[in-house]
């Protein structure tokens, strides 16, 4: 791994850790492996290496999303593998965990991934949720758009839950809660 990446991968972690404002050069240079000079060479400072973090974990969210909504089978099979897939719940979500950062949210060119990849998700899962009613499939005249914005809610939201009260299972519980609201509308039995 070149230095760079090593900055890069530091920064992602202290970011979901620690937040922008916790998250200093020294902490990055230290759990990098690198000295000022390396970081200084590679990034003009702090807010260009946190782009970078948080454009690398954007581009990862975006990318683990993308294999379980592209998988085969139905709309249904396809949210269900997004919905239930291995998570990291008591960390939170490392793009969502950025929407609390005030100092992230403030900065336009930090909050431009965030909100990119956000869009992205919701506009994934509209494409799935409308394959399935143009199939046949979902037999329910719910609005494609509000689905995929229920699902994300309902991720983000899990995560908070789970956090707040120390167990994943308050993001199973939202998870399989949804599940079962979606299931009546699928018209094929899973």
């Amino acid at each position: 791994m070149t230095t760079s990446d090593r900055l890069i991968e530091a920064t992602r972690e202290l970011l979901w850790e620690r937040g922008y404002v916790g998250t200093s050069p020294k902490a990055i240079q230290q759990a990098a492996g690198a000295g000022q000079g390396s970081m200084y060479h590679h990034f003009a400072g702090k807010p260009d290496l946190a782009l970078a973090a948080i454009r690398r974990t954007a581009d990862e969210m975006r990318a683990v999303a993308k294999r379980s909504l592209s998988g085969g089978g139905s709309a249904y099979a396809r949210v269900e593998a997004y919905l239930l897939r291995e998570r990291a719940v008591l960390r939170g979500c490392p793009v969502g965990r950025l929407t609390m950062d005030p100092d992230v949210m403030a900065s336009e060119e930090l909050r431009a991934p965030i909100e990119e990849t956000l869009d992205w998700l919701r506009g994934r899962l509209t494409s799935v949720f409308q394959e399935g009613l143009e199939s046949g499939e979902l037999t329910a005249a719910l609005d494609p758009a509000e689905l995929a914005a229920t699902v994300v809610a309902t991720v983000q939201g899990g995560y908070v839950l789970a956090r707040a009260s120390g167990s994943p299972a308050a993001f199973d519980t939202a998870v399989h809660g949804l599940l079962g609201l979606l299931r009546p509308l699928s018209s094929r039995t899973d």
